[in-house]
């Protein structure tokens, strides 16, 4: 089914109604408590309604033409059917007024919390529709690109050595022309977006944003001052370059990074860690981390091993003491990818000066 049936603004709305006919559109999120006219005057015949405000006239008269109408859901702190990603102002939300713990990101996980617990199908089901609807955003936000995913620890303070390293490799990957995804949170993962945030700025703009951030090193104790710490980066030098942050709120304590442009964050953290890793084509890199990262290693392994997504893609693992002697998957990715297709789309390298080189060589 093509995405070209799907609506998802007001103002796509207003251009395909004014054509006159709705028939077999998908109107995904859409406020039309001001487009009843409109409503009652188009075919809405085999049109599919998920979550849009109407009046009582234009839910009867869609209904009456065959429609599907799926209303919006009362009382919940996220929209399951929303038709595009999160971006940070949305998620964080009030924060400046009333904290990280008022906003719409830390309500959704005060609910999750609660309702992963109470064995309820309906906030099972709410939760599956969400992570679907944002699965289509982000094929949506994503077509067409080269993705290159940058895995790493979420302990990595602002203002270290390596939380630099992993901005600049944000920063350098971008400016190739490749779109950069990470988990979306905290440590390796925000400095990544960072980087590629800052890639159309002057070279010293990455200093000067790491100078900032390093005066709130951690999320603990306070995200809220963790979080307007980014704001006030993403204030100096507005309209920064475009990444993707794939968070979860199965991890909720670690909040999402606000410099990712778009923010495709799931309720189930298996489709998120399965999805990130599908959708990185160009690429993933491996900077230091602990548990997390070396099942994403593997994750990422074991289709490249199959080809079960067709040919595979680079994988490059940074710092080789850390992959070799501290958490030694290197040796064993080595071992799985000998005599097969993926053998020569692996690569260990030292430092994050070396990853685009690297990933340029096992591109070709």
């Amino acid at each position: 089914m093509s995405h070209d049936i799907e609506i998802e603004t007001l103002a796509e709305f207003d251009r395909v109604v004014a054509r006159g006919s709705l028939s077999g559109y998908r109107i995904q999120s859409v406020n039309l408590m001001e487009r009843t006219f409109a409503l009652l005057a188009a075919d809405t015949s085999a049109a599919v309604f998920l979550g849009c405000p109407m009046e009582p006239d234009a839910s009867t008269k869609v209904r009456a033409d065959g429609a599907l109408v799926f209303p919006p859901v009362p009382d919940l702190p996220f929209d399951p059917y929303r038709g595009l990603l999160y971006t940070p102002e949305e998620l964080f939300a009030g924060l400046d007024r009333d904290g990280y713990d008022a906003t719409p990101d830390a309500r959704a996980y005060a609910w999750f919390q609660h309702s992963r617990a109470d064995g309820d199908v309906f906030s099972s089901m709410l939760r599956s529709i969400h992570d679907d609807a944002i699965s289509d955003a982000l094929d949506e936000h994503l077509a067409g690109a080269p993705v290159v995913g940058v895995m790493g620890g979420h302990s990595m303070d602002r203002g270290g050595a390596a939380y630099a390293g992993a901005a600049r490799l944000g920063r350098a990957l971008a400016r190739t022309g490749l779109t950069v995804a990470t988990g979306g949170g905290p440590g390796a993962m925000e400095a990544a977006n960072l980087g590629a945030y800052l890639a159309p700025f002057e070279d010293g703009a990455l200093p000067g944003a790491l100078d900032l951030l390093a005066k709130t090193p951690s999320f603990t104790p306070s995200v809220t001052d963790w979080a307007e710490a980014a704001f006030a980066v993403r204030e100096r030098w507005p309209d920064g370059g475009d990444s993707i942050g794939i968070p979860t709120w199965f991890y909720g304590h670690e909040p999402p990074n606000a410099f990712a442009g778009g923010i495709a964050k799931y309720f189930a953290n298996a489709t998120r860690e399965d999805g990130l890793l599908a959708r990185c084509t160009a690429g993933v890199v491996y900077l230091p981390g602990a548990a997390g990262t070396v099942q994403e290693v593997f994750d990422n392994a074991t289709p490249n091993y199959y080809g079960s997504r067709g040919e595979p893609t680079p994988m490059v693992l940074v710092d080789r003491a850390h992959w070799t002697e501290h958490l030694p998957a290197w040796p064993l990715l080595q071992a799985l990818a000998r005599d097969r297709a993926m053998e020569t789309r692996i690569a260990l390298v030292e430092s994050v000066d070396e990853v685009p080189d690297a990933l340029a060589r096992l591109s070709s």
